[in-house]
């Protein structure tokens, strides 16, 4: 299961703020209009001696103060709370192991990404992110293989870790060859004990079996009696396609090869497996192919949300009390008006 938390902040009667509104309108008449008088005079030359800059600095100290707990005031009454939601997500009830092929073959460029010129590796890569991120709920894993299988991730509901562990698969990290019967096995082993309804294996692969200790068959024979569904993804064009070497200069050219398919095999594999079987050519083909195992394993995930408010109102309303109070001792001692 997910836990997610949110913070916010939020006002139960927000209405009340626009009178803060009438704040600097009040500051506008009283400037306008200037105070009310203490004592009148006919004439105020004789008082200009008497003044201090002081006493002015004062009184726009306490008219800020008035306008300060106003202000405080008019905020509790819209009631500000900061609530906390916390969205409890269970896992959707499908687990998937996602086995990808990376032996050598895997960096032939005979796919497009945005227009240019991608090799297998990258674009599967591409997709499978892409895959990953329409299954939010899911516990999904990933493993490599070549010559022998590694664990890339194990099952997770941590996708952003899972990204970052995808992202670190390249070719050459283990013996350039192809066994597809370990992975599926492996893929297998660790689905088996899992507790939910629906376990899944993706497998992609460019080549034919040609290592490991266990035959593509028996691994599929394993995988339909653990009750997994299967399904197999052929890789790439079945023709000649452009294979990236370095020249003795260390630039970057292509030769053109082909490399050995057994399309016949691994769909024998995935008839054993009661699976089914794609053919991704090109890129958009690799898409749909997603896209098709996406809606047929589709589950809905229980959310629940918990919510919970505390009021902030008691600590404005204090605070602007306090202000006013302050503004009241000040006013009538040491900046006391005569008479």
């Amino acid at each position: 299961m997910n836990f997610f938390h949110q913070m916010g902040n939020t006002f139960v009667n927000p209405w009340f703020l626009v009178l803060l509104l009438l704040i600097p309108l009040l500051a506008y008449l009283k400037g306008y209009t200037g105070g009310v008088p203490a004592v009148v005079f006919s004439s105020i030359s004789p008082l200009k001696t008497l003044g201090k800059s002081a006493e002015s600095k004062a009184g726009d100290f306490m008219t800020g103060l008035n306008y300060l707990g106003l202000a405080l005031l008019i905020i509790a009454l819209a009631r500000p709370r900061q609530g906390t939601t916390v969205n409890h997500i269970e896992a959707s009830g499908i687990d998937i192991m996602i086995c990808l092929d990376v032996s050598g073959s895997m960096l032939m460029e005979d796919y497009n990404i945005g227009g240019q010129r991608a090799s297998r590796i990258d674009t599967v890569k591409e997709v499978t992110r892409k895959f990953i991120e329409g299954r939010p709920n899911d516990r999904i894993g990933i493993i490599a293989f070549g010559g022998q299988p590694y664990i890339v991730s194990p099952l997770t509901l941590d996708h952003d870790w899972l990204f970052q562990n995808l992202d670190r698969v390249q070719i050459g990290l283990v013996k350039d060859s192809t066994a597809i019967g370990s992975a599926i096995a492996a893929a297998a082993n660790r689905l088996k004990d899992r507790p939910v309804k629906s376990k899944v294996i993706i497998l992609l692969t460019d080549g034919e079996n040609n290592a490991g200790k266990i035959s593509p068959e028996t691994a599929a024979e394993a995988a339909k009696m653990l009750g997994l569904k299967f399904y197999a993804i052929g890789a790439g064009t079945n023709d000649e396609a452009p294979y990236p070497v370095q020249d003795s200069f260390g630039r970057k050219r292509y030769i053109t090869t082909k490399v050995p398919f057994n399309e016949a095999g691994l769909k024998k594999v995935t008839q054993i497996a009661n699976g089914k079987y794609y053919r991704a050519a090109d890129t958009e083909s690799l898409d749909n192919i997603f896209a098709d195992i996406d809606k047929l394993e589709k589950s809905k995930a229980a959310v629940t949300y918990f919510k919970n408010y505390r009021d902030l109102f008691p600590w404005f309303l204090g605070a602007g009390l306090l202000v006013l109070c302050v503004n009241a001792v000040l006013s009538e001692t040491i900046w006391r008006k005569l008479p």
